[in-house]
């Protein structure tokens, strides 16, 4: 465990208020050496209180007025003693204050430690502690309320409940063992077991499927917008981000290059793409810009398909053909000019008029269904980390080869192999069996300081 003590600007430089925290040990009494409170020193506070006084630069000096919260282990963030200072904002005294206490007696401390010693001192599991990160970097209310669900423990419980069931299916394996000589003695009725199997089976492959919704919503909704040269399609970019973002003009071909931004839309991040207007064309740089069109379908999740005449029949097929696993709009532009033509019945469509900002709404409308974006509070369990996902990914290929095991009736010993790396799998995710710092380095690297 962490034995030394650590210091780091927890807010922004440039504010009107600058917070340092110090924890550890001797945090303490390491901020009592420079900060001065009448006859009172701040070791004989209790956890809980703020205190008003002022800290000494390096050289003894009058640095700022602060407030000085304590916390006392292991009611704190981090479990251990803990210290915040609020001062004055300058970068200046900020600069002089950690200086002041890095000769006290502390180190700077590296990104994301005190979430990782509030990990390693048992206030939070690693799903817990990742979701911290999540927290401060959510743009959005589903980010931030995937976030708080996880940061609440509703993953890391529904977790332990699978542990739990595949622990008590594992021991009664386990036992069989002990009573080897007797091979007719089976303690775990092999049809229950099947059955325990499958629904732990299920509650695996929902989380992991949870992971499209979530990776979506953490890193926003690609939607492509493609089409025909002059169709409208910068146009209708510019009306959704409510900004001029890209250049409007009546020549063929002005959109030679992707142009894309993300706009929160009840919510969610939806991250449109402006792609370069199909045709055939001569020009290396347009052809270029169309082959990054092509490129950018492949990598969406709902294409705006934005047509302003009727679609031939053979324009339909390509089109679905390049959309093959991807949710397809059609969006009739120019409804201000009163074109009349059909669609195919089974591709959803709505009328607008990108230059009169005309059906915006229903075109919205449409995007927020066609994402089908289930509701989202701070109970909802949806996974959003690639690591979560494939340790989820491994514990269901894990237990497919324990059902085959189970049907195929073969020996116990056999399938609680096969089991115990489930549970291996499953406590990797809320870090019960990780050990190794270099794994934890990792994580936490990512983390800012501060935190």
């Amino acid at each position: 465990m962490p034995s030394s003590t650590i210091c780091a600007l927890a807010t922004p430089a440039g504010g009107a208020i600058g917070i340092i925290r110090v924890s550890g040990d001797d945090a303490i009494g390491i901020v009592d050496r420079i900060f001065r409170h009448g006859k009172k020193q701040l070791c004989e506070c209790k956890g809980y209180t703020i205190q008003y006084g002022r800290i000494n630069d390096a050289d003894g000096n009058m640095l700022d007025e602060v407030l000085v919260s304590v916390f006392r282990a292991p009611s704190s963030y981090t479990g251990e003693d803990s210290v915040e200072i609020n001062c004055h904002g300058s970068l200046f005294i900020l600069r002089e204050a950690l200086r002041s206490l890095v000769k006290a007696g502390c180190r700077q401390a590296r990104p994301g430690e005190f979430t990782q010693r509030a990990f390693l001192n048992g206030k939070m599991d690693l799903s817990q502690a990742e979701a911290v990160a999540d927290l401060i970097a959510s743009t959005n209310r589903a980010t931030h309320k995937m976030a708080i669900s996880q940061l609440k423990g509703c993953f890391s419980n529904e977790l332990k409940q699978l542990r739990e069931q595949l622990l008590n299916i594992n021991s009664l394996l386990e036992l069989e063992l002990d009573f080897s000589d007797h091979e007719e003695l089976e303690f775990a009725d092999r049809t229950e077991l099947l059955s325990l199997v499958n629904t732990a089976d299920c509650k695996i492959q929902k989380l992991a499927k949870s992971f499209e919704t979530g990776n979506a919503l953490k890193k926003g909704i690609p939607v492509a917008i493609v089409g025909k040269t002059n169709v409208g399609k910068s146009s209708l970019l510019n009306v959704l981000l409510q900004e001029d973002k890209a250049i409007v003009s009546d020549i063929h071909g002005t959109t030679r290059d992707c142009i894309e931004d993300v706009v929160d839309i009840n919510g969610i991040s939806f991250r449109f793409i402006d792609t370069a207007g199909i045709r055939e064309t001569e020009d290396t740089i347009e052809r270029i810009g169309i082959e990054r069109t092509y490129s950018n379908i492949s990598k969406s999740t709902i294409v705006l398909w934005v047509v302003d005449e009727q679609p031939t029949g053979t324009e339909v097929e390509e089109m679905i053909d390049k959309t093959v696993g991807k949710k397809l709009i059609i969006v009739k532009n120019k409804a201000d000019l009163n074109i009349q033509y059909p669609t195919p019945d089974d591709i959803p469509f709505v009328e607008i008029s990108a230059k009169k900002q005309l059906n915006i709404n229903a075109l919205i409308s449409l995007l927020i269904r066609t994402a089908d974006i289930p509701e989202i509070n701070e109970n909802s369990i949806i996974v959003n980390n690639i690591r979560h996902y494939e340790s989820l990914i491994r514990s269901h290929e894990h237990l497919a080869r324990v059902r085959q095991s189970l049907e195929a009736g073969l020996s116990g010993d056999i399938v609680s192999e096969d089991l115990k790396l489930v549970l291996l799998e499953l406590a990797d995710i809320t870090g019960g069996l990780i050990s190794t710092s270099e794994t934890l380095n990792n994580i936490f690297s990512h983390f800012c300081i501060g935190k």
